[in-house]
């Protein structure tokens, strides 16, 4: 799996699907930039998150919030006081990593069965919670102390140096993941900002002005999608866990009285298995729901679950599921002194709505969907490196090929078929090398189609259409080409 996940890598930086963030200064630690590959594939996945949630369905209505916000409303939320991750330095080499990934990340690599149980021979660790760690590898809302406990008792060593001899970690702490800006010219305390840590508060904060303006009925959602910022010590699982990443999501919001939250959470469950399986057709095998334990849940959740991806790091969460309950509306009211109730336009009652919370990591979905699709297999004795995208994700659709590129009549007539599907699906031209090459350069993009303008084309006006998966060719009229790839393109 680790093979697996070096290939891909190395594959993304190779085809143009992800840069490694500010490479000609050296890079910058957990940072990534799509490349034109990249952005497409990224963009075909936003756009049908956008569509399947947002756009065909009625009680959604969608919102793009600004990135800075008034401080008031992070403090509000809770970020400013509760919003952090706990770290661990070594005293050998001074690397700084998150308590929870270090434990985590060891419990993985070793066998659970051979850890010797009486090492946890603790202080605060109770023997349910050290069966539970056992059997779950989870460490979220842990205490510091606890940590500290399962550090030691495992005597992890440092994933940078291996010192593991004595005590090789510094004591636990925290620190907050908000990044903090300046609003101005000068920096001073009164011009603090922050970069937003979720996307979420942005349509809290807008509740009233939905409700003013387009007068929705409960239950109905708020969806937007963009980039949040965590000033996160990552374990370098390349664009699974970065400073800057993208986010979707929707506060859905309902009426307590009249709707049972637990029947919606179980919808929404079905919802994303639905989106996670049909859409993006992610194996079920590399799939799973994880509820939290309530050490780790959130703080304004009742109940949360995680859908889990089977990466070849283990499985790690892919989306959240949270009943978020009235606690953001009811804080920003009470903070603000703006009454954000929803008024029943039959009773005419007034109250603070509850909120489910479906959240999709979009980078992470990224991630998935590539692992999902890369598979090796061998044709003519050649190696063949094939991601199989569902087509309608695929950075382009077709790829049109003169066969040959010193004869000026297929040039142009290639020409001329790259002009035509141009105009109704993402196509690129490729006339570098031989015919197997090229092929074989489009398989590892994900292009589903490579149509070869050849001289019988000049004879009949017909193409040949080489699928990616099968292999199989066929002549299709050019006449008829852009419905035969737009018709291949939204149904698989």
């Amino acid at each position: 799996m680790e093979d697996t996940f070096n290939k891909i890598v190395a594959l993304c930086k190779r085809r143009g699907f992800v840069y490694p963030g500010s490479e000609i200064y050296g890079g910058l630690a957990n940072t990534y930039d799509y490349g034109p590959r990249g952005v497409e594939l990224l963009r075909n996945i936003k756009n049908r998150w956008w569509d399947h949630f947002v756009t065909r369905r009625e009680d959604m209505y969608g919102l793009d919030t600004n990135i800075l916000m008034n401080p008031k409303v992070w403090e509000a939320s809770g970020h400013t006081a509760s919003f952090s991750d706990v770290v661990v330095d070594c005293r050998n080499c001074q690397f700084r990593t998150r308590a929870d990934h270090l434990i985590e990340d060891y419990l993985d690599k070793n066998n659970p069965d051979e850890i010797d149980f009486g090492s946890y021979q603790t202080k605060r660790l109770s023997e349910e919670k050290v069966k539970t760690l056992i059997k779950t590898h989870k460490v979220e809302g842990y205490s510091e102390e606890e940590l500290d406990e399962i550090i030691n008792a495992l005597n992890i060593p440092c994933t940078i140096c291996s010192g593991n001899e004595g005590n090789k970690w510094t004591p636990t702490r925290k620190f907050n993941l908000l990044f903090e800006t300046h609003i101005g010219i000068v920096s001073e305390e009164k011009s603090l900002a922050y970069l937003r840590g979720e996307i979420a508060q942005g349509m809290f904060v807008n509740f009233k002005n939905v409700l003013d303006t387009i007068s929705p009925k409960l239950p109905f959602g708020l969806a937007q999608s963009g980039a949040a910022f965590r000033n996160e010590v990552t374990m370098g699982k390349f664009t699974f866990r970065t400073l800057q990443f993208n986010l979707a999501e929707f506060e859905y919001f309902f009426n307590p009285e009249n709707m049972k939250w637990e029947e919606l959470f179980e919808k929404w469950k079905e919802e994303m298995w639905k989106w996670t399986t049909d859409i993006l057709q992610l194996k079920t095998e590399n799939l799973r729901w994880r509820p939290h334990t309530d050490e780790e849940r959130s703080h304004y959740s009742t109940r949360t679950e995680d859908v889990e991806y089977k990466f070849p790091f283990g499985f790690k969460e892919l989306y959240g599921l949270a009943y978020r309950t009235d606690f953001d509306l009811k804080n920003h009211r009470e903070k603000s002194g703006v009454d954000l109730r929803y008024t029943d336009p039959q009773t005419g009652n007034k109250f603070i709505p509850h909120v489910i919370e479906p959240t999709f990591g979009m980078d992470r979905t990224f991630l998935a969907v590539l692992f999902n699709s890369y598979h090796e297999d061998e044709t003519n004795g050649k190696k063949r490196v094939v991601i199989s995208l569902p087509t309608y994700l695929a950075p382009y659709k077709a790829a049109v090929f003169p066969l040959v590129a010193n004869k000026p009549e297929i040039t142009s007539k290639a020409r001329n078929v790259f002009e035509l599907l141009k105009k109704n699906v993402a196509t690129v031209w490729d006339d570098r090398g031989n015919i197997g090459k090229r092929y074989f350069a489009q398989d590892e993009i994900g292009t589903p189609n490579c149509i070869t303008v050849d001289y019988q084309t000049l004879e009949d006006d017909t193409v040949t259409v080489r699928d990616r998966d099968s292999m199989k060719q066929e002549r299709v009229v050019i006449e008829k080409l852009p419905t035969f790839i737009q018709n291949k393109s939204s149904t698989t």
